[in-house]
């Protein structure tokens, strides 16, 4: 649950959506998982460069190429606002958009229509400092911070944007014990919060899943399912699938799908 100083913090992100033109719940979920997402790209990128360094090999699927280290959170963050915000319009967003090479993945599928729409390189350069100094060290608090945000939709519920309590979505995954050699399909998915922490609850309890190449594979490519019938929530929910898919940046398909 997101209380006291992060409460805080994510409120005032939220305010300078507000205040920055952006009204549209959605619209600001939207672009702070663009964001947070570059942000953990870049933290998945740095972990394979300490493990290189420490084995003296080169980087194993490295996300970024080499010869742009521009595109990496760490780079751009500290850039004059007009410099950064036309480094992310020109190259990272484009990167990110295109980084799934397979055009029938749901990540290619959803990102196809994706816009980045922060309109003034002040504004990213506040909301870019504030989410830099969120602690996303534990993997549930993006969880908690998607259940926070969610919980501010004030059209909730006509839209059909109803939101599972962390906890609850826990509590559930737990009793179903998900197996390794599992499919698992979420019909209203969403943000992809079951499929995420199914996905969580598999590396915890069952880790031969990553020693096992037939068990990786069916991991990355065959066991996740979800449907919604809103293209901003698939679209959330495919980049969170991606970064949870993160044993490799080559994985060729999660199947989200709209339904009309």
């Amino acid at each position: 649950m997101i209380t006291g100083d992060l409460r805080s913090k994510i409120d005032r992100i939220w305010d300078d959506f507000w205040s920055g033109g952006i009204s549209n719940p959605l619209t600001v979920i939207e672009q702070i998982t663009y964001l947070l997402f570059i942000k953990r790209l870049d933290e998945i990128h740095t972990n394979r460069e300490l493990t290189a360094n420490i084995n003296k090999t080169s980087i194993e699927n490295p996300v970024f190429p080499q010869d742009r280290p521009f595109l990496r959170w760490s780079r751009f963050k500290d850039m004059e606002a007009r410099d950064m915000y036309e480094n992310i319009v020109t190259h990272v967003f484009p990167f990110i958009k295109n980084l799934h090479t397979d055009a029938d993945s749901a990540y290619s599928i959803f990102m196809k229509d994706a816009v980045f729409i922060i309109p003034t390189p002040q504004l990213l350069e506040r909301v870019v400092t504030k989410l830099d100094a969120l602690p996303m060290d534990r993997r549930d608090i993006k969880g908690d911070l998607y259940e926070y945000l969610l919980a501010k939709i004030a059209t909730a519920g006509q839209n059909g944007q109803f939101r599972t309590p962390r906890h609850i979505i826990r509590m559930m995954v737990e009793m179903v014990k998900p197996q390794p050699d599992d499919v698992i399909c979420d019909p209203a998915s969403g943000t992809s919060g079951f499929l995420v922490e199914a996905s969580e609850y598999l590396r915890e309890h069952h880790k031969e899943i990553f020693l096992d190449d037939g068990l990786k594979e069916h991991f990355n490519n065959r066991m996740f399912y979800g449907n919604d019938f809103d293209v901003t929530m698939l679209r959330i929910g495919a980049i969170n699938l991606r970064e949870i898919l993160s044993i490799g940046v080559n994985e060729k398909n999660i199947f989200l799908s709209a339904l009309c």
